[in-house]
């Protein structure tokens, strides 16, 4: 099969930044496999493709379905011949509340998506781009910052992110061999569906309730594309990208 043009796999790419991503890497001109729970979710990003740009395949999955994620990688391999480029985003939250209210099913719900999903995921790009001619490629992880800083009642989601960035230093240095990279890009406050609440808004360490600003996920995009334009031998490890007036620094 011909290959004209790079390919990226995007998870979570039928709203907020996996869409945004999504698009502008499709109008750089890249394949772009959409990957996500919704098929109505995921056309609506491909109908918004740009004209001038390269083609969507759109990927229903789960990525906790270990089955569903084989496939959907095998499919896109089989569509664009290979994988340049995986974007690891799709992500979900618990209620809000103290670690001695959280359910197990719910820890348990966020564990299967926020790391089980990223690993399948990994898995499968690194299996395409180690056996690949020219082999390697890269990986670019949405780590959050919480990664690096929790918000209160978090629990599940601030340590499934901390874990994300474990992930990320390992996937960096056992890719080396493959001439696999592997990114973190941690975000702080992109203006999605998932963050509208902070406009009336957010519970803050400190009791108070504030609202919070918010920056144009379409920075997230421009910055995922930098990395993702980068050569296999230059590569940006960990990122920050966030609305600058956001509490952060000792989330205050």
């Amino acid at each position: 099969m011909a290959v004209n043009s790079r390919v990226a796999l995007v998870t979570g790419a039928g709203s907020g930044i996996g869409r945004a991503v999504a698009l502008k890497l499709q109008e750089a001109g890249f394949d772009v496999a959409l990957l996500g729970r919704r098929a109505a979710e995921l056309q609506k990003t491909a109908d918004a493709r740009s004209p001038q740009g390269g083609k969507f395949l759109l990927a229903p999955a789960d990525v906790a379905d270990e089955p569903a994620i084989t496939d959907a990688f095998a499919k896109t391999r089989k569509t664009f011949g290979r994988l340049d480029l995986l974007f690891n985003n799709a992500g979900t939250f618990t209620q809000g509340v103290p670690i001695d209210e959280l359910a197990l099913g719910e820890w348990k719900r966020v564990v299967d998506v926020n790391l089980t999903g990223y690993f399948l995921c990994a898995r499968e790009a690194v299996r395409i781009m180690k056996t690949q001619d020219p082999k390697g490629g890269r990986i670019i992880n949405n780590g959050s910052i919480s990664a690096q800083v929790p918000r209160p009642l978090s629990a599940a989601y601030t340590a499934t992110k901390h874990a994300i960035t474990g992930l990320t230093k390992s996937l960096s240095l056992d890719g080396r061999a493959d001439n696999i990279a592997c990114s973190q890009i941690d975000i702080g406050n992109a203006a999605t569906e998932l963050t509208a609440k902070m406009e009336s808004g957010i519970l803050q360490a400190n009791g108070a309730t504030i609202v919070e600003p918010r920056m144009d996920v379409s920075h997230v995009a421009d910055a995922v594309l930098y990395i993702a334009n980068l050569p296999l031998d230059a590569n940006v490890q960990f990122m920050t990208v966030m609305a600058t007036k956001m509490p952060f620094v000792g989330r205050g």
